[in-house]
């Protein structure tokens, strides 16, 4: 339980967030509605964002209270070794910045699925509709609500279920009437309050235990310096040596980052290709931080409850509640009510994207389809409905998504058996010239059938050979059966010629083919002068995260 004060700072802080994204969604709607392009302005911003704000919304969208409360679970429990999720993250928004953008940009898409039914088949269209449908509001919205109920529940003494709904609720308000515009300035605020506020329990746990040298001293001393390391060896029990990362972590970053809807809709919504470029490789640097910030914590806090400077007795061997424990007994009054604003920050953010995603995917990919004629006002109208039933529908998910003992390994174990052959569908059908239609639909088919076999007998059946393959390990095996489905697939199927040279369904321009001759054609486009060029940044990211990985192997 919290004091008085701090309850005010975060009522405060709530009430700030939703007069701002009702402000800016409404003056924004004003400002554009004689120009004709309501739904356009409503989904994708009207195409005005800057690379900051694209940049510090993709963080606000990844980031999320799930990332700090299991970052520091398993900073307690693991050490550094689920920073690698953050880092590989880096290198994979390099690859979205260099080869997926020019396609996102130039094609004039308002959704992914729209892409992917130009580059196959209307098919394949509707299978990535359902499964980033799902995704949004499993991975994006229930997870991110469960995590923030746990910690409100803790901290207010408020039932979980009421605390969610109530959070959830004021974030549906501005994120329905006020679109992608509200999301992201909002997004943009509330990064900067979770940065701060993971700063202040970060500074705190090092005072408290008197810096990096005494922790190490200590982790030492009770023979755990491998909590230090991020590239384990074969054979380590969390499942995670250093090949699992490199081999299983591209699967589910490049769906994602690169061919998630939640994520890439912040791109859509850039002004020009440059600022959509940029923007992910600024986001590529802020993601250096959770890793001290989130994950250090968390180490921190194992230290100091193993030299008796924290009290864990409360939490009865179950690590999950370890981060509420050092906001309440690390920091003074009125510094808890900040920390409790940046997790509120975190859960509204998370939520906030997810919604204006699904909106947008049941407006353009469903509503529109099949009424054709359909106006803006009826698309916008339809995509605030779509938002309220799967905010209702990721809360009856709680009490099934609760049985995790670890939020964070939960989360990816889902998408590590969702994202495989999205994957591959799309580098395929972004860098060969020979991926069909009949071979991407068969390939998400399938594949999707195989991740949710695997899964259900991992859980059923735990002591068999599939229940003993960790979740990465087992996102690459499925990612090696569906690329050979799709060259089986393409080979051995007749296809109609240069699948991507269809004219689209829109007036938007659309590259002619939708894929690379080469992979250089995207490192031949113009970009700003300077420190700016997109080439300059994926480097200076590159060799950055080569470094960090070498000090901490």
């Amino acid at each position: 339980m919290i004091g008085l004060p701090d309850i005010w700072i975060s009522i405060a802080y709530i009430v700030l967030i939703l007069t701002i994204g009702l402000w800016v969604g409404v003056r924004h709607r004003r400002g554009t509605a004689d120009a004709g392009g309501t739904a356009r302005e409503y989904f994708l911003a009207g195409k005005t964002l800057r690379w900051p704000a694209i940049g510090l919304a993709l963080f606000a969208t990844n980031i999320s209270t799930v990332h700090l409360v299991s970052l520091a679970q398993s900073g307690f429990d693991t050490g550094l070794l689920n920073g690698d999720f953050e880092w590989m993250a880096a290198l994979t928004l390099i690859l979205l910045a260099l080869f997926f953008v020019p396609f996102y940009m130039t094609s004039g898409v308002s959704t992914l699925p729209d892409f992917l039914e130009r580059r196959y088949d209307s098919a394949s269209r509707d299978w990535l509709v359902g499964v980033s449908l799902v995704s949004a509001v499993v991975i994006h919205i229930a997870f991110s609500m469960l995590a923030g109920g746990i910690v409100l529940r803790t901290l207010f003494g408020i039932d979980l279920y009421t605390s969610v709904i109530v959070i959830s609720l004021i974030t549906a308000v501005y994120t329905i009437i006020g679109g992608l515009k509200a999301v992201v300035v909002t997004e943009s605020i509330q990064t900067i309050v979770l940065i701060v506020g993971a700063f202040l329990i970060s500074a705190a746990s090092w005072n408290r235990m008197g810096g990096w040298h005494a922790m190490t001293a200590v982790l030492h001393a009770q023979g755990q310096h491998n909590r230090l390391s991020m590239l384990r060896p074969a054979g380590d029990p969390s499942g995670m040596p250093w090949y699992a990362v490199f081999l299983g972590y591209p699967v589910l970053g490049i769906w994602y980052w690169c061919a998630d809807q939640t994520i890439v809709q912040r791109v859509l919504g850039a002004r020009d290709e440059q600022h959509a470029r940029v923007g992910p490789l600024f986001c590529g640097f802020i993601k250096i931080l959770p890793v001290f910030i989130f994950v250090l914590p968390g180490l921190f806090a194992y230290t100091l409850a193993a030299t008796g400077r924290l009290d864990v007795s409360s939490l009865h061997g179950d690590s999950k509640g370890i981060y509420t424990l050092m906001i309440t007994q690390l920091l003074p009054s009125g510094l808890v009510g900040v920390l409790v604003a940046a997790l509120l920050s975190g859960l509204m953010g998370q939520v906030s994207g997810a919604l204006n995603s699904i909106s947008t995917l049941i407006s353009y990919d469903l509503y529109k389809r099949y009424r054709p004629s359909a106006t803006d006002r009826q698309l916008v109208r339809a995509g605030r409905v779509s938002a309220l039933v799967a905010l209702v529908f990721s809360l009856l998910l709680l009490p099934l998504l609760n049985r995790y003992e670890s939020i964070f390994n939960g989360l990816n174990d889902i998408i590590a058996h969702i994202a495989p052959p999205i994957t591959c569908v799309f580098l395929l059908g972004i860098f060969w010239s020979g991926a069909t239609p009949r071979s991407a639909k068969l390939t998400l088919w399938i594949g999707s059938a195989l991740g949710v076999l695997a899964y259900a007998v991992g859980k059923l059946c735990p002591s068999s050979f599939i229940g003993h393959v960790p979740f990465m390990m087992m996102a690459f095996y499925l990612f090696i059966i569906c690329v050979a489905l799709q060259l089986t697939f393409s080979l051995a199927l007749p296809a109609p010629p240069a699948p991507g040279s269809a004219a689209p369904r829109t007036t938007a321009p659309a590259p002619e083919p939708l894929y690379w001759r080469s992979p250089l054609d995207p490192l031949r486009r113009p970009g700003w002068r300077g420190l700016g060029n997109y080439k300059f940044l994926s480097l200076a990211l590159l060799l950055v995260m080569t470094l960090l990985f070498w000090l901490f192997k």
